[in-house]
């Protein structure tokens, strides 16, 4: 398989896995059950911005490795 595709793949799992975030993030139940999690929001995109940036060079650094 080409090499686009497989980045193609990465970019589409990252996109997906961030937009889910956000709509956990956003969702009713998240709100009612951890009522300070609209209050840390700083916090709470730090790290996640943090989470993402790993995870993101991680899996470049691993299709490097593979490809």
């Amino acid at each position: 398989m080409p090499q686009t595709v497989y980045y193609i793949i990465f970019t589409i799992l990252i996109l997906l896995a961030l937009v889910s975030t956000i709509i956990v993030g956003n969702s009713k139940q998240n709100k009612e059950g951890n009522p300070e999690y609209e209050q840390k929001t700083a916090r709470n995109w730090t790290r996640l911005t943090l989470f993402y940036a790993v995870a993101a060079l991680i899996g470049i650094i691993a299709l490097i490795r593979y490809i």
